[in-house]
């Protein structure tokens, strides 16, 4: 995922998964030739993502790694709550565009920064609660590219957590002291993700292994779909994000809810 001499940005909410990737991968860096940037989203959430990025900061200086912060509101106009509140279909769940518009931000902060390779802590529970997602919903041409990425795209996403448990990844915070954000996003039960990984953790207690298993089919399943599928993923012209050539996903986001763009 990681050749020697690339720059590495790393998107670090506050939370356990991002703030103890960043804490592997400074680790790795030190030997294997790499740099790495920290980049942070401010939704625009009150109470919520003010803790975090305190944590953030303060962990950025204490291991020696450039952090950066872009908000919603500079680079869109509008926070999050703003956001929600004139959105015309109430059916869009707000971590349906808060997701867009984080990735937005995230593509332009790699961007200003010339990285060549931008990792997400995103864990093996992530991976499949999102393919269930995409299945329930029908969007099944999401599942085409949800499969690790190995070619060699500029400021392409990477993975390095997607094969590690979440409970693996908490054990390992509290191991190595590494604090992270308490806070629950407001947000997080408007949509079905909590009620999947309620499921699946019921299905892994009672069948060990079960997970694992669901991510090896995942990869063969979405490996199928990406060979027979016509379309071809490319750079939108106007957003800078990853589309089909069809309505850019964020494009249409930010014109229904009449933001702008950075």
């Amino acid at each position: 995922m990681i050749h020697p001499g690339d720059a590495i940005g790393v998107a670090v909410s506050g939370g356990k998964d991002s703030l103890s990737l960043l804490h592997i991968l400074k680790q790795i860096s030190l030997s294997h030739n790499f740099t790495l940037q920290a980049i942070t989203i401010d939704e625009g959430i009150p109470g919520y993502r003010d803790e975090a990025l305190e944590i953030v900061s303060d962990f950025c200086n204490k291991i020696k790694v450039e952090h950066a912060v872009y908000s919603y509101k500079e680079l869109f106009g509008s926070t999050l709550e703003q956001s929600l509140k004139i959105r015309e279909e109430e059916k869009i769940s707000s971590c349906s565009i808060c997701g867009i518009l984080r990735r937005r931000a995230i593509d332009f902060g790699a961007r200003e920064f010339g990285v060549d390779r931008v990792a997400t802590g995103h864990n093996l529970d992530d991976f499949i609660q999102t393919f269930i997602i995409n299945l329930l919903s029908g969007d099944t041409n999401k599942i085409s590219w949800m499969d690790p990425e190995t070619t060699d795209n500029k400021a392409r996403r990477i993975k390095p957590f997607c094969e590690i448990y979440e409970n693996e990844i908490v054990f390992y915070a509290f191991a190595n002291n590494i604090p992270f954000q308490s806070e629950e996003c407001p947000h997080m039960n408007e949509g079905i993700r909590t009620e999947i990984r309620n499921f699946l953790n019921a299905l892994e207690k009672n069948h060990s292994g079960i997970k694992n298993n669901m991510y090896k089919s995942i990869l063969k399943i979405s490996s199928e779909f990406k060979d027979k599928t016509d379309k071809v993923w490319k750079r939108c012209s106007k957003c800078g994000s990853d589309c089909t050539g069809d309505t850019c996903s964020v494009c249409k986001t930010l014109f229904n809810l009449g933001l702008g763009r950075p």
